[in-house]
């Protein structure tokens, strides 16, 4: 499974973006797809993850409320639409894709997001 992110870029606090995530390959094995970010001297965090089979959707609670996670099957795309950014959301944020097996854990290259106040 290959994946690539697009999307990021700088904006202002209080602005909007939207990640995508296009999936390529032997998908057919996912089970979870989500969003992780990485910002300056943080660890990685996971911000959303969605459920392929029934679509239910997670959250950090940093992100409840502003975030939202999204995907379009036809199209095997992944979205993460960001509202009410904050300085504190600058990270390099990245796609990841897992099914039921250890070896089914992928990531794209990430997509940088700076948020200026």
């Amino acid at each position: 499974v290959q994946l690539v992110e697009s999307g990021g870029g700088l904006v202002q606090a209080g602005g909007s973006v939207r990640l995508t995530c296009a999936a390529s390959g032997s998908t057919s094995s996912i089970v979870f797809m989500g969003w992780s970010r990485q910002g300056p001297g943080n660890q990685r965090e996971l911000v959303a993850v969605l459920t392929i089979r029934n679509g239910i959707t997670n959250y950090a609670d940093s992100v409840k409320g502003r975030f939202t996670i999204s995907r379009d099957n036809a199209k095997n795309t992944m979205y993460l639409q960001m509202n009410s950014l904050k300085p504190d959301d600058t990270a390099v944020y990245y796609c990841n894709a897992r099914g039921n097996r250890p070896l089914d854990d992928y990531w794209g290259q990430g997509t940088q997001v700076t948020v200026s106040s």
